[in-house]
């Protein structure tokens, strides 16, 4: 084989014409980059509810999903239940998949903070996620059936404290709310933290049902679970742990008022979230959604409809919300004995 060199100057001529290329055809090519991620979300996407159809998590999901797609170009947001374990199925679901933006969490106190803060052996940390925004407050509610004898707090308490273990009061497990504020309000009261007896079920809906049908004498539960429920006169409630009375229900004692203003800090909330390192254009765009929504009148008109009160924060915000969140069950669990 002869070997034939080619010349210096179509060698040259050659590297030109690729420079050139590569000149009028970068810009094209960032410009479809830019395109491809301005395009979220280019199908429908997953929003994971780790608690069971019904229940308050669930309802403020398909508030949200009904609304927001106005605002995604028309793209759905598919609800899908996926409960257990306190909610901690659900969650772990989201946490372990990919930061895309197409599986999000709708985020609630009780697997968020309250979990992790109790048991150590939660699947995930409560920070191993993207938080985009507080979406709603709910406010927290004790009650008891109408025909209770008891007519007031002071009464229950009295009762309680007058033949302890008697009493049952419904919780959707020890990692919930509901467990942890009867147990932080009897250490208020001077009562042992067995002095009314835990009955967990599955979800919310399912605790009213018990409330309503006897099988549990008491319940402090989110404020939306209950309130068709007050205004039927079916339930009393007792006490409330807004710091003013509710507008939903103006003669219901608030616990400041009632002498234990610690209260105050036990409020269940929803949020949504998404996968750690979630892309910084996926967040954005969801920036951009929710504070449309906060403007919404279709968004919190469906938020009143629930009892719950709009809460929506930026970012930062929502991530200083949620860390002192944390850091506050993780305080009472370990002063009321309930660290695992």
């Amino acid at each position: 084989m002869i070997y034939s060199p080619v010349p210096a100057k179509t060698c040259t001529a050659a590297f030109i014409l690729r420079d050139m290329l590569r000149i009028l055809i970068c810009p094209f090519l960032f410009a479809a980059a830019a395109a491809a991620a301005a395009a979220y979300p280019s199908r429908p996407i997953l929003l994971v509810v780790p608690y069971t159809a019904g229940s308050d998590a669930d309802l403020a999901a398909r508030n949200l999903a009904r609304h927001a797609p106005r605002f995604l170009d028309g793209q759905s947001l598919v609800v899908m239940n996926q409960p257990g374990a306190s909610g901690s199925i659900g969650t772990l679901a989201v946490r372990n998949a990919a930061a895309d933006g197409y599986r999000l969490l709708l985020s609630r106190i009780a697997s968020q903070v309250i979990l992790p803060a109790v048991d150590a052996k939660t699947p995930y940390r409560w920070n191993e996620f993207t938080f985009l925004s507080v979406l709603d407050i709910n406010p927290y509610v004790c009650a008891v059936r109408g025909s209770a004898p008891q007519a007031s707090m002071a009464e229950l308490i009295a009762a309680i404290r007058k033949q302890p273990g008697r009493f049952n009061f419904a919780t959707v497990g020890e990692g919930s709310l509901q467990n942890f504020g009867p147990q932080y309000l009897f250490s208020l009261a001077g009562l042992a933290k067995d002095a009314a007896v835990a009955v967990p079920y599955k979800g919310s809906g399912e605790l009213t049902a018990a409330l309503l049908g006897g099988q549990v004498q008491f319940a402090c539960s989110n404020l939306g679970a209950l309130l068709g429920h007050f205004r039927a006169g079916t339930l009393r409630p007792l006490m409330t742990t807004t710091r003013e009375p509710l507008k939903d229900l103006p003669d219901a004692p608030t616990a400041r008022s009632l002498g234990w203003p610690q209260m105050e800090r036990l409020a269940a909330w929803s949020a949504l979230a998404g996968p750690a390192r979630l892309p910084h254009d996926v967040a954005a765009r969801w920036a951009g959604v929710i504070g449309k929504l906060a403007q919404d009148p279709a968004w919190l008109a469906g938020v009143a409809k629930l009892g719950a009160i709009p809460a929506v924060r930026s970012r930062a915000d929502t991530d200083h919300f949620v860390r002192d969140q944390y850091q506050l069950y993780e305080r009472l669990a370990q002063s009321l004995g309930l660290r695992q």
